[in-house]
């Protein structure tokens, strides 16, 4: 019996030990997890870890110092530009290389490599898109100029450098719970990593469901409840701004040509929560006597945080401000002499192409009055945990044939068969564009660094210590006629391609306005009548907008603190417009007592959605309910095809300026529907929806309770992000923190003869989940207020701060 039971408790540790060394799927093996010399337990830190050191490098060109402030932001001091890059890869590396390099995978469809064949539809997505094929181009362009080369070649060996000094103790916490190693960089992953931003901010497009409404309603409706120009807007570029330049032609508008509707699939709608606000008052509206510049992009919300705040020194550079975590420069910040930020121009860059194959092979399509070839690329998605796949990519000259299948589409949102032209294929250097930002001087310099730049197309605000103020949407857009690109477009008549580009020196744009002021919040970038180009047919809501110029039309004697107040204002200015017609409308008497009681509420609001309000909570309830019960009839999915409501815009003006419209009347019942029963059953259902959530109104009503602010781990692992972040502010407002969208990046910069930056974003220097630097700034993000930006001018002013001093030395 004993050597039975001995032989028992052999196997069953073998057993064990064989259990806890092995991965069963993608769970990592828990033994190599849980083991306190290479597992989890390693990445633990204390507040004060960082320690000053001299570290031995090969590849330097001299020595680097690099100092750390108190929320571990490093200020890197180099001699040239190749050592500054270099310590810049290293540095974020050391801080955020499994965020880098999983961004990257994501970009590139390889996200199944980590996570296993749950990602593999994603994967064959991205690869579809053509994400790879558009980093290879721009790469390309990038290679091709010293300047950007030698950024390049340095930033990838700074982080190449930390990666070889790793041991599998060392790997960062998410290595470890999905059983992976991080791999070499590349500077192809660079390039990814650029066009991973292009298809967050210009990768989506409304063609296929305005050509199913084109299609069902005609022209005439078409127009009219899908104009071309909103009912209430406040462009960019101030209207009666003169032309600085003589137009172009434009292409004329050939025949017309009827989309088939064959296999269009619903795409993936547009996220009303992903904006930006950026705004620069003049030395005239300023307290200073100097401009001051203000920008927060509107991004999702996640951890490790988007942006690394970094300063980089060199004897022709000296910048300070958020970069995008594996990629060189400085994206949004300041220098001595200058600041820059950017929101989104929402230009139409993506089209789809109807097209006609010779035969049920798919191998040649119509074009130009001759069959042309279509190039084949077979894609390999290797997958953990299971055998790998084999893709086939069809290209056209237009770009890629994201599906020409039917079956497994991902997210929907591209018609089969159909050929895909999006301006993030082309050759691009925005790495340029930023370096020579990081190094301007003046509004020349700042001019030529955005000819560099191409996509996604960013409205980039200016201020400078010479007293000027200005803003340019820019990129590279295409020359249209008007709505090309609105519907589907015949790919088999030339004439309906890109027929050319508008001059970067035609961009909209506007230095030193009257006004005293500059602003965008990614509305129309000028008006149309005035302006001659055609850009996009539809821009984010007007509101932000509206309520930033109208603000900053009565401010004077401004200052960083009351541009800081700017950026959190919480007036609804569209609850404001509308809301006393809809209450108006309600029919009281049919309403019961709690529902009288939330009417109440909403009658003495003051229209700011401030975190302890209770009526933003029931007017966001209300709202989607009564845009559904008006446009679902029409509009909805019921109809046999995907369709879209018409904009929230247009639904205000409707109910403003047409209460008796025949579109308030729903067309699947006998009885005749209004706007007031509309309003009326819209209102109870909104009513009743929140008590059977929240109980009887009261606290738990509250709009940063309802709202709750979500920030999310980047692979959504439990336990690694920030739930219920108490917020006021919402979708369309000028603090647009919803419930997984936000500022991510809050800054702003007083200019003068010693610039001054403050900023924060929601989340922390660390991407590691056990650093007290992961998270540390949520708290001061959430308050609404800013810090400090450290901005050393010299290698010799650290000492008095008692700064961690890490020196970089060639090995």
């Amino acid at each position: 019996m004993k050597v039975i039971r001995a032989v028992l408790s052999v196997v069953l540790s073998l057993a064990l030990i064989i259990a806890l060394n092995t991965s069963f799927g993608v769970v990592p093996p828990i033994g190599k997890f849980l083991s306190p010399f290479v597992g989890f337990w390693q990445n633990a830190e204390t507040r004060d870890n960082l320690k000053a050191v001299e570290l031995p490098l090969a590849g330097l060109q001299a020595e680097v110092q690099i100092f750390y402030d108190e929320n571990r932001v490093p200020h890197i001091f180099a001699h040239n530009n190749y050592d500054v890059y270099y310590a810049q890869g290293y540095v974020t590396a050391k801080d955020r290389l499994w965020q880098m390099e999983f961004q990257t995978y994501a970009a590139a469809g390889r996200v199944s490599e980590v996570v296993g064949s749950k990602a593999i539809e994603f994967d064959r997505y991205q690869r579809r898109m053509g994400m790879v094929y558009g980093a290879q181009q721009s790469l390309k362009a990038m290679l091709a100029d010293a300047r950007s080369r030698e950024m390049l070649e340095a930033f990838t060996a700074g982080i190449n450098a930390y990666i070889g000094q790793l041991k599998p103790s060392d790997y960062p916490l998410e290595y470890k719970l999905l059983n992976y190693a991080p791999e070499p960089w590349t500077p192809l992953k660079c390039a990814l990593l650029l066009k991973l931003m292009a298809f967050d901010l210009a990768g989506r497009s409304d063609d296929l469901r305005m050509t199913n409404i084109l299609r069902k309603y005609g022209p005439a409706i078409t127009k009219d409840l899908f104009p071309d120009y909103p009912f209430r807007e406040d462009p960019i570029v101030p209207s009666g701004t003169p032309l600085d330049f003589k137009p172009l032609p434009i292409p004329p508008v050939p025949a017309s040509f009827s989309a088939q509707l064959a296999e269009i699939k619903r795409p993936q709608e547009p996220d009303p929560e992903l904006g930006s606000n950026n705004w620069a008052v003049s030395a005239a509206k300023s307290a200073t006597g100097y401009p001051i510049l203000a920008n927060d992009p509107h991004l999702e919300l996640r951890l490790p945080s988007i942006w690394y705040q970094v300063q980089l020194v060199t004897p022709d550079m000296n910048v300070c401000g958020v970069s995008l975590p594996g990629a060189p420069n400085v994206i949004i910040g300041f220098n001595q002499h200058i600041s820059w930020g950017v929101t989104n121009v929402d230009a139409d860059v993506m089209d789809w192409y109807q097209l006609k194959f010779k035969d049920k092979t798919q191998q040649q399509y119509w074009h130009a009055h001759q069959w042309k070839p279509i190039r084949k690329v077979i894609e390999e998605i290797k997958i953990k945990g299971a055998a790998t796949v084999f893709d086939t990519v069809s290209y056209t000259h237009h770009g890629p044939i994201v599906y020409d299948q039917s079956d497994k589409v991902f997210n929907k949102q591209a018609p089969v068969k159909h050929a895909m032209r999006w301006i993030a294929h082309d050759a691009s250097n925005e790495m340029l564009a930023f370096y020579l930002l990081n190094r301007a001087k003046n509004y020349n310099d700042y001019r030529q660094a955005l000819t560099f730049y191409t996509a996604p197309a960013q409205n980039f605000i200016y201020a400078d210590d010479a007293k000027n103020i200005a803003i340019w949407p820019n990129g590279k857009f295409p020359l249209k006629w008007p709505d090309q690109g609105k519907f589907i477009l015949d790919g088999t008549n030339p004439a309906y391609d890109w027929q050319g580009w508008i001059p970067q020196a035609h961009n909209p744009h506007v230095e030193n306005p009257a006004r005293g002021f500059v602003s965008s919040a990614n509305q129309f970038s000028a008006d149309p009548k005035q302006y001659p180009y055609y850009l996009n047919w539809q821009f984010a809501p007007a509101q932000r907008g509206i309520r930033i110029n109208q603000r900053l039309s009565q401010m004077q004697q401004v200052t960083v603190d009351s541009m800081r107040q700017l950026q959190n204002d919480n007036l609804n200015l569209h609850a404001q417009t509308i809301l006393p017609a809809l209450l108006a409308a309600i029919q009281k008497e049919k309403l019961t007592k709690a529902q009288q009681q939330a009417f109440s509420v909403l009658t003495t609001w003051n229209y700011f959605n401030d975190a302890a309000q209770i009526a933003p909570s029931i007017f966001q309830e209300w709202g989607p309910a009564l845009d559904k019960a008006i446009w679902e009839d029409e509009f909805g999915s019921t109809q046999g095809m995907e369709l879209r409501y018409p904009s929230r815009d247009r639904t205000m003006q409707l109910i403003l300026t047409e209460p008796q419209a025949h579109w308030f009347n729903n067309q699947n019942t006998s009885a005749k529907e209004t706007l007031e029963q509309l309003a009326t059953t819209t209102f109870q259902v909104a009513i009743d929806s929140l008590q059977q959530r929240y109980g009887p109104l009261g606290p738990k009503w509250q709009w940063a309770q309802v709202k709750s602010t979500d920030i999310m781990h980047l692979a959504k692992l439990p336990g690694f992000g920030k739930n219920d972040v108490l917020t006021g502010g919402g979708p369309g407002i000028v603090n647009a923190t919803g419930p997984r969208h936000g500022p991510s990046w809050r800054m702003v910069v007083a200019l003068g003869p010693e610039v001054q930056g403050y900023g924060v974003y929601p989340g922390g220097q660390s991407g590691n989940p056990g650093s007290f630097y992961y998270d540390n700034l949520i708290e001061t993000w959430r308050q609404g207020k800013l810090n400090k930006l450290l901005y050393l001018k010299s290698s010799s002013e650290p000492a008095a701060r008692q700064m961690v001093h890490l020196r970089l030395v060639k090995k």
